[in-house]
């Protein structure tokens, strides 16, 4: 698959809300995945490594939502290996107060999979 061709299937599965499809599909078995240094605050890895640790990221951070009230996944922009997208939440977590999210995407893709993904929130 060609990165745009990875960038519009990680598009239509984040509309559908399929994460866990993205993981299985999309990324490469090692992938690393960056989240914003502020993170570390709330006990939260900074660094991930690995489709196995990423998706149990993933599921520990489900564990923390209450409702999701709504979702958008922009469409994605392509250059070169590299695709981005915004991704928007209006979340409640458990025992907190609704909120909206808004981070920026950005993805590596090497050898028709995602090898590297970092989020700016």
């Amino acid at each position: 698959m060609t990165t745009q061709e990875i960038a519009d299937r990680y598009y239509e599965l984040a509309q559908q809300g399929e994460w866990i499809q993205i993981q299985n599909e999309l990324h490469d078995e090692n992938v690393v995945s960056r989240e914003p240094d502020h993170v570390a605050l709330r006990g939260q890895p900074v660094i991930t490594n690995g489709r196995e640790a990423l998706k149990a990221k993933g599921d520990a951070n489900r564990q923390i939502i209450e409702a999701i009230h709504s979702q958008f996944c922009g469409k994605p922009v392509v250059g070169g290996n590299f695709f981005s997208l915004v991704l928007k939440r209006d979340v409640t977590f458990k025992n907190k107060p609704r909120t909206q999210l808004e981070e920026i995407c950005v993805f590596k893709v090497d050898n028709n999979k995602i090898v590297a993904e970092q989020f700016f929130y």
